[in-house]
C-alpha cells in the first residue's frame, strides 16, 4: 500500500504537492506582538480561544504584523520609526527575510499584501522630504524592494486592502516626524490628514480629507469590511475638544463620523489605539488605552451601542463572534454583544494590534 510519506514524496517530486497553508502552522486566527516579563519581544499565533499556538522570538518591539493571505508567513514590523521588519515562516519559527528601508526612510509599523500574496506594501516616511511614501516589495524574489510610490499624503500609518480587490486604502495621518527629534510631532498648526485609496502601481483613485475644523485629527488605522466599507479610526492632536474618534467611508462617498454621548466621548481622550468591524460585519470598535474603553457602534443606524472598560486596551479584531481584544496587561477578551463572554491572560504585554488571519 502507497503510504503518505510516499504519496508526498511522488508529489513534490512532480512539483504537485499543495503549498503550505496557515492550518500547517496550526490554523492561529491572530496574530499579536509582545513584550515579556524577560524584556524579549515575541511574535505570538493566537487561536480562537486566545490560546498560544506559536511564539516565535522578534529583535526588538514590534507593533503590527501582515500576514501573508495564503502561506503561513508573517511579516513583523518594528515600531515607528523603526527600520528593520522581519519575515517569519510561521510553521518553523525560521526568518525568511529581513527587509531594511532604504536610507532617509523609517517603517510606521504596517504593511499589506496583494490579494495573490505576491506583493508586500509597507508605510514609510521620507523623512528629509517630509513626505509619505508606500515601499513595494516582491515575495517571490524573496522580499526584494521593487518599487516604491508616493502615498498620498504625510505620515502614512497603517495600509490594508479592499477585501476581493487590489485597490489599497492608506491612513494618512498628517503628522510629520524626524528621527532626530524622536517621535516628536513637527507640524501640528499645519497637518492635513487624509484617507487615500490606490491601485496597486500607486495611482489615486480616491482621496478623502477631512474638513478643515478637523485638520488636527490624525487619521491612524484602518479596517475594512468584504462590501468595501472602510472604518478610520483618529486621533485628536488639538488639545481642547472633542471631536469624532471613528469615521466610515466608501469610495466617492462622504464620510459619516461617529461618536458616543459626551460622557462616554470624553472618556476616550481624544484617543482611538485600533479599529474593527465585528465577525458579523453589523457592528464596529474602536479602542482607547489611555481611557482604557472599548466603545462600539452598530453599523447600520450609525449609533453608539456600548462602552465597556477593560484596562489599557488597544488591540481589536473580528472574533470567533463578535470581537477579540487585547490589553498591555495580557489580557484577552471576547466580546459578544456588548459584554465580555471570556477572558483569559497570557504572561505577556501585548502591544498595540491584534491582526486577523484572512487566509
Amino acid at each position: 500500500m502507497t503510504t503518505r510519506r510516499h504519496f508526498l514524496a511522488g508529489m513534490l517530486a512532480t512539483g504537485l504537492a499543495p503549498a503550505p497553508s496557515w492550518a500547517d502552522a496550526g490554523s492561529p486566527m491572530h496574530l499579536a506582538a509582545a513584550k515579556m516579563p524577560s524584556g524579549d519581544y515575541r511574535l505570538f499565533g493566537l487561536s480562537q480561544t486566545g490560546a498560544a499556538v506559536f511564539s516565535l522570538p522578534l529583535p526588538d518591539r514590534g507593533h503590527a504584523a501582515a500576514a501573508h493571505p495564503h502561506r503561513p508567513e508573517a511579516v513583523a514590523f518594528a515600531r515607528r520609526p523603526g527600520t528593520f521588519a522581519i519575515v517569519i515562516d510561521c510553521r518553523s519559527g525560521t526568518e525568511i527575510a529581513t527587509l531594511s528601508t532604504p536610507q532617509g526612510r523609517h517603517f510606521y509599523g504596517h504593511g499589506a499584501f496583494s490579494a495573490d500574496g505576491r506583493l508586500l506594501f509597507t508605510t514609510e516616511n521620507d523623512f528629509d522630504a517630509g513626505e509619505g511614501r508606500i515601499g513595494v516589495w516582491d515575495r517571490t524574489a524573496g522580499y526584494t524592494r521593487v518599487g516604491e510610490f508616493a502615498s498620498g499624503g504625510v505620515g502614512p500609518h497603517e495600509i490594508t486592502r479592499l477585501p476581493g480587490t487590489d485597490t489599497l486604502v492608506i491612513a494618512n495621518g498628517g503628522i510629520e516626524t524626524h528621527p532626530d527629534a524622536g517621535r516628536a510631532k513637527l507640524n501640528i498648526p499645519t497637518m492635513r490628514p487624509n484617507l487615500t485609496y490606490t491601485d496597486l502601481n500607486g495611482h489615486v483613485l480616491d482621496q478623502l480629507e477631512l474638513p478643515e475644523n478637523l485638520h488636527k485629527n490624525s487619521i491612524r488605522h484602518l479596517a475594512v469590511r468584504d462590501d468595501g466599507l472602510t472604518a478610520f479610526a483618529m486621533q485628536w492632536q488639538g488639545g481642547a475638544g472633542d471631536p469624532p474618534l471613528l469615521g466610515l467611508h466608501r469610495m466617492s462617498q462622504a464620510p459619516v463620523l461617529l461618536q458616543a454621548d459626551k460622557g462616554s466621548h470624553q472618556r476616550m481622550q481624544g484617543y482611538a489605539g485600533s479599529v474593527a468591524f465585528s465577525s458579523e460585519a453589523d457592528r464596529v470598535a474602536i479602542t482607547s488605552p489611555r481611557g482604557g474603553l472599548i466603545q462600539v457602534f452598530d453599523c447600520a443606524t450609525n449609533t453608539h451601542v456600548a462602552t465597556i472598560a477593560e484596562e489599557d486596551v488597544c488591540g481589536v479584531s473580528a472574533g470567533p463572534t463578535g470581537f477579540t481584544t487585547t490589553a498591555g496587561n495580557g489580557t484577552i477578551s471576547h466580546l459578544s454583544g456588548v459584554s465580555p463572554t471570556a477572558t483569559t491572560r497570557h504572561d505577556a504585554q501585548w502591544d498595540n494590534h491584534l491582526v486577523r488571519i484572512t487566509g
